[in-house]
């Protein structure tokens, strides 16, 4: 059951979050949250890439999301390189794909490109970004739980390199597609195995009543299993997939699941003959978005599942196939924040004694609908100036007519903060433009790529003209 967030407001003495504790110094950065350029000035202003967050909201305006090329590309190489060194002696390495769905555009997917890593996209549209982007078209992943048929004929035609298929109408219907084609379908089956991620019940996907995926414990995966074989030369398949949820903090999850998905594919080869060549094991690692988050660098990460992979592999008497694994948000959130421009600031009183600051920034749930969508906590940072106030317990708001427009619920921020002031919310880089809207009508904010030095536009800002363009009236 979900509480309004009011409900917060008005309890006794009210000082926010257990986890929040009040900084003793206002104006330092917690290095877990932010990309690895992020810093200060010598004037206490937050710089990026070497460049001032002032000279980027004089240049390209605020809200504006922006990226740390260099930290994003160092992520995404770190994934790379980690997972292909420790299942190298296993599996002769290991792919790691991007998750389109986290950020997508054209310059984003020839980083992931020219990275060596995988795409994977799940609508006709995100493969339409990773042809523009000219991905290779075997490191390209289709998923998607409803695939039409067109973008199905879209993925063959590029000659992806798997279709992950969620149902049994799919498999008939891209197999009908693959013989229209004279082309086959390389296909990876996507298994529910009944696992409930430590997340937020509306991103944890291995559990049994939801949409996606062939479920374990009725019989549902095997049936597919034989549905895909029986259309023998128009499927071809590859191997299973399982993805347990997002924003994940730990590989208990993974063990339970890559067990139950292992015994499948032990199955598969008792029963059919046939040993799969691959297993993608999905991902939803998890990312620090304030100082209660705690996320494992790659390599831990890496080496709990190598050890998993090789101990139920070992257990089940069958050969280790290639892995491949889905990072979703660790390359894209970290490497991006938004800034805003604070417009008004407002002292409530709570029920105690306590008050806290209402900030109200030019953005809002139209550029990050997370908070409101999943009740997701953000930090925050004073970003055009060095303070010597004291923290205050604030909460940064958004312009849109909405109470539940909270673009961070909780954090100290200096009391000094007014009207003019910039502010920078770090995280952002994963399902906050991907999930943007025109509600009210905003123009969606540009997305800024900085570094050495230099920043430039990788998506530009919406316009009233964009809006109006659009209505048919």
């Amino acid at each position: 059951m979900r509480a309004h967030e009011a409900g917060a407001l008005h309890a006794d003495g009210y000082r926010g979050p257990t986890w929040l504790q009040q900084p003793v110094d206002v104006n330092a950065l917690a290095p877990t949250l932010w990309a690895r350029t992020v810093g200060r000035s010598a004037a206490g202003v937050l710089t990026v890439g070497g460049v001032a967050v002032t000279d980027l909201a004089e240049r390209f305006g605020t809200p504006a999301y922006v990226v740390d090329e260099e930290d994003f590309r160092a992520r995404a190489v770190e994934f790379r390189t980690t997972y292909a060194e420790i299942f190298g002696d296993l599996c002769g390495g290991a792919d790691v794909y991007y998750a389109g769905k986290a950020f997508l555009c054209t310059e984003i997917a020839r980083w992931v490109r020219d990275d060596g890593l995988g795409l994977d996209v799940c609508t006709g549209g995100e493969l339409a970004v990773a042809i523009r982007a000219g991905m290779p078209p075997e490191r390209i992943g289709v998923h998607g739980n409803n695939k039409s048929r067109a973008e199905l004929e879209a993925a063959l035609d590029y000659g992806v390199g798997r279709i992950v298929v969620d149902s049994f109408a799919e498999i008939d219907r891209l197999a009908e597609v693959a013989r229209r084609r004279e082309r086959p379908a390389p296909v990876l089956i996507r298994v529910t195995v009944g696992v409930e991620a430590h997340t937020h019940e509306f991103i944890a996907t291995a559990h049994e009543d939801q949409k996606f995926g062939f479920s374990l414990a009725t019989g549902d995966a095997a049936e597919a299993v034989r549905r895909v074989l029986a259309h023998g030369p128009h499927l071809r398949l590859l191997g299973l997939h399982s993805h347990i949820g997002s924003q994940i903090f730990d590989t208990s999850g993974f063990e339970v699941s890559a067990r139950r998905v292992l015994r499948l594919h032990a199955q598969v080869a008792v029963e059919h003959g046939l040993e799969l060549p691959e297993l993608d094991l999905g991902g939803g690692f998890g990312i620090a978005y304030t100082s209660e988050h705690d996320p494992m660098p790659p390599t831990h990460l890496a080496a709990d599942m190598a050890e998993i992979v090789e101990r139920e592999c070992r257990a089940g008497g069958v050969g280790i196939p290639r892995i491949s694994i889905e990072p979703g948000r660790a390359i894209a959130g970290p490497s991006t924040f938004t800034l805003y421009e604070v417009g008004t600031v407002k002292q409530v009183r709570l029920d105690g004694g306590a008050t806290r600051a209402y900030l109200s920034v030019d953005g809002g749930m139209s550029d990050n609908i997370r908070p409101a969508l999943y009740d997701a906590d953000y930090s925050c940072a004073l970003a055009s100036r060095a303070s010597t106030a004291a923290p205050a317990l604030s909460r940064v708001v958004g312009k849109h007519c909405e109470s539940g427009d909270i673009v961070v619920k909780d954090e100290f921020l200096p009391a000094d903060v007014a009207p003019g002031d910039l502010l920078a919310v770090p995280g952002t880089g994963a399902y906050c433009r991907a999930l943007s809207s025109q509600y009210n009508h905003t123009p969606r904010p540009p997305v800024v790529a900085v570094r050495d030095g230099a920043a430039r536009v990788l998506v530009r800002r919406e316009t009233i003209e964009d809006l109006l363009a659009l209505d048919a009236g």
